[in-house]
């Protein structure tokens, strides 16, 4: 039997918890059969989430102090962590009942496995499906997806943290600790080298809304820092792709002030992302037309 090891991070978590984990522990049997290890890592919750953990009789561990993120909670779920295959979960995702038992025979023949999500705007109610139409299932090889990933292109396999499923071969990849929050860096080096798969389906729901980290705008101006100090290590090595990845990051900073209404900072962002008719229009439209845009367009998140 294979063991499935799930780290989950919390912090004040109470309003989704008790549906992520119904939808982490009743997964339906496999043609192999697996076993779920559902380690919990809370970085100091103040609302109920703790007691919704001791009323489901999980055992958790309580950081010693908030870390600011979900991190360091997840170096510490992959210390414990037991199983044959590894998976990351936020505390507000929702898996479908048939999500491990899909993506479990992959793993037979890659290392890494991933899969589309629906995502769900909890203000708006607008679902988006996140995967690849035109096939069920996709392989990638080695360094394919690593490369796709450094250059920022926005084609190739999801590698949403939530989405992975892995070898505990890569249990030894860990997350920064510096900022708390961030996985550009732990996706590269997870991809480094390694050949993966991807099911084109949508297997759980990730529930999104304002206050979620990634709108934050103190996680965004983290987000672009720790982007461009961790291209500038594969530079030597990988130019091309680097110099695509300086303008990608530029253009998704340009994109969330955009959303966020403030056009001066997304100006002065779209300039350094280069010319691309995108990028010219969003430029054009931050003087006139962007609420148009915005609510006819998925233009961030």
């Amino acid at each position: 039997m294979k063991k499935v090891s799930v780290i989950l991070t919390t912090y004040n978590s109470g309003r989704f918890l008790q549906k992520t984990i119904d939808s982490i522990l009743k997964q339906t049997a496999a043609v192999i059969d697996f076993e779920i290890e559902l380690i919990v890592v809370d970085d100091c919750s103040n609302d109920d989430t703790v007691a919704i953990l001791k009323q489901n009789k999980l055992n958790y561990w309580v950081n010693e102090k908030n870390s600011g993120g979900p991190n360091k909670g997840r170096n510490i779920g992959l210390d414990i962590a037991t199983g044959d295959y590894i998976c990351i979960t936020d505390h507000d995702d929702e898996w479908h009942p048939n999500r491990i038992m899909t993506l479990l025979p992959l793993l037979l023949k890659v290392p890494v496995v991933s899969s589309g999500y629906t995502l769900i705007d909890l203000v708006t109610g607008k679902k988006q499906e996140r995967y690849c139409f035109n096939s069920e299932v996709k392989y990638f090889e080695e360094n394919e997806t690593f490369l796709s990933k450094l250059s920022r292109s926005a084609k190739g396999q999801s590698t949403y943290l939530g989405s992975i499923i892995y070898s505990n071969s890569l249990k030894s990849v860990r997350f920064e600790e510096e900022f708390g929050a961030l996985d550009y860096d732990w996706i590269l080096r997870l991809f480094y080298k390694q050949s993966s798969a991807e099911i084109c389906a949508s297997l759980y729901n990730r529930y999104v809304e304002q206050s979620n980290l990634s709108m934050d705008e103190n996680y965004r101006k983290k987000d672009f820092e720790y982007a461009l100090k961790v291209i500038e290590k594969y530079k030597a090595a990988y130019p091309k792709a680097v110099k695509k990845a300086y303008k990608k990051i530029h253009g998704t900073m340009g994109r969330y002030y955009y959303v966020s209404g403030k056009m001066k900072k997304a100006r002065c962002f779209f300039v350094k992302a280069g010319f691309s008719w995108k990028n010219v229009a969003y430029f054009l439209t931050s003087f006139y037309g962007s609420s148009y845009v915005i609510k006819k367009f998925n233009v961030f998140g």
